[in-house]
């Protein structure tokens, strides 16, 4: 028998039960894993929900070049960073197919902010032999408009790392369920 699922609510419907699943469902299965959006103890079933997408994204981004799927780049993204309640700076290794090697949290820092050093991002660079990095930080206050620190930041990384022929793809500043890229923008 194949399951075959027209929605995300239809998803939800069968891991938790159609009443539940319509009572927590608020558009997107991105806004449940926000914290304080469910009880955790109430319905477990949501961290393995979130999990599971996790684990399949990341899968996926092995397995075919992130420029191929920006959307999916995205996505794996927000969910390495929702619900985050201080800033967290994560770096996406890639190989020379830009197909991911390892994503990685290299720095936590506050509510407001993190400390970010190039020396390490190229040391962690080296050591995973990476081509390319793609960039991703959130701003737990909610608003996902990246900073003229941030654009600085951007830029002494890429000149860090073209000494080493990394190149860097894209830097993504999430708040919520909001992202902005610094490629879209043509910040990179």
């Amino acid at each position: 028998m194949e399951l075959v699922f027209k929605s995300d609510v239809e998803l939800l419907s069968v891991l938790m039960g159609e009443e539940t699943a319509s009572q927590l469902y608020r558009g997107s299965l991105l806004s449940l894993f926000a914290v304080g959006a469910v009880d955790r103890e109430m319905h477990p079933t949501i961290a393995v929900v979130r999990e599971l997408v996790t684990r399949m994204l990341n899968e996926e981004l092995r397995q075919r070049s992130v420029l191929i799927r920006p959307s999916v780049v995205r996505d794996y993204i927000r969910l390495l960073l929702i619900g985050k309640e201080y800033e967290v700076f994560v770096v996406l290794f890639l190989n020379s197919q830009n197909h991911l090697i390892e994503a990685e949290e290299l720095f936590r820092g506050t509510l407001t902010q993190t400390s970010v050093y190039p020396r390490e991002v190229v040391k962690q660079a080296l050591r995973f032999n990476a081509s390319a990095v793609i960039f991703a930080h959130n701003h737990p206050s909610g608003a996902a408009e990246p900073s003229r620190a941030d654009e600085m930041l951007t830029q002494a990384l890429k000149q860090s790392l073209a000494l080493v022929d990394v190149k860097v793809l894209d830097h993504f500043v999430v708040a919520g369920s909001e992202s902005i890229s610094f490629a879209e923008r043509g910040l990179i």
